[in-house]
């Protein structure tokens, strides 16, 4: 016969196995109810998140459309749509989400391959979605006269699109003549002639005195210097009489006259009597002392 087990005083009744199970099951199932609720809820946050995320990404605040872009700097003698034309042409015409950490550089790229753009200056964004780009504008300096009409170029060159001119405008810009290559690139790109490059350099210093001096085109002519042939530049009134110009602004010969020189030059010569006689005039030789 087994002897009857001893409790030490105060020790408590031990718990019916029953009972423990009983509090065991009934915890884990309150455990499962929770979890099964969390799934839940995920997988019903799975099911909304995207309809919700969709209408967050299309709100009127977060997302930058074409006509909230404020473009800054267009120049006056531009009559393109810079604004519309770059968008377009980056396929950027649409919705912008301003959560983008690319946005202002995707838009600085678009703007500067406007080829009426010379640079980009700044990208401002702005919430609610808004922006504000400013752009520096090429500034056309001659028309080069090539098979079937005149392509327009800024001083270094760059080819401008032209469509842009009407005849009328394109007249009143100084005339590159006895140019025989075509562009190298698009509009926006330089034309690839040094020909083209030390014209357009002349006509841009010349230019505020063009129609003043009643010149109608510049000229390059290649004269030969021994075993080497060097560019000259003429220029042409509109009577046909010819200042030689000689080379383009930053490329004088060794001990050739500046350009603001010979355009200083120029200026005392026009409508002088001795010059419309003479019907030619080297503005690199030194004009005469006049006689006491």
């Amino acid at each position: 016969m087994n002897a009857p087990s001893r409790r030490r005083p105060g020790t408590p009744d031990p718990v019916p196995e029953e009972r423990t199970i009983g509090k065991i099951l009934h915890a884990r199932r309150a455990g499962l109810g929770t979890v099964a609720v969390i799934v839940a809820s995920m997988a019903l946050g799975a099911l909304v998140w995207p309809r919700v995320a969709e209408q967050v990404r299309s709100g009127d605040d977060t997302v930058l459309h074409p006509e909230a872009i404020e473009l800054r700097g267009q120049a006056p003698w531009v009559r393109a749509d810079i604004r519309t034309e770059a968008l377009r042409n980056a396929s950027l015409d649409h919705g912008l989400p301003l959560t983008d950490p690319e946005l202002p550089n995707r838009l600085a790229r678009a703007f500067d391959m406007h080829p009426w753009v010379r640079r980009v200056v700044r990208v401002d964004l702005r919430h609610p979605a808004a922006a504000t780009i400013e752009v520096e504008c090429r500034e056309p300096a001659a028309m080069v006269g090539v098979a079937g009409g005149l392509l327009a170029v800024d001083a270094e060159g760059v080819v401008l699109p032209s469509a842009d001119f009407t005849a009328e405008a394109a007249a009143s810009y100084p005339r590159l003549a006895g140019i025989d290559s075509s562009p190298q690139g698009p509009e926006g790109a330089v034309w690839g002639d040094p020909a083209v490059e030390e014209g357009a350099a002349l006509a841009h210093v010349i230019q505020p005195e063009w129609r003043a001096l009643g010149l109608s085109e510049c000229r390059a002519v290649l004269v030969s210097g021994g075993e080497v042939q060097r560019r000259v530049w003429e220029l042409i009134g509109a009577d046909g009489f010819v200042f030689v110009f000689g080379a383009a602004p930053g490329r004088e010969e060794p001990g050739e006259a500046s350009a603001a020189v010979k355009i200083a030059r120029l200026k005392a010569l026009v409508g002088k009597p001795s010059t419309a006689a003479a019907g030619r005039v080297d503005l690199r030789d030194e004009p005469a002392t006049p006689s006491p």
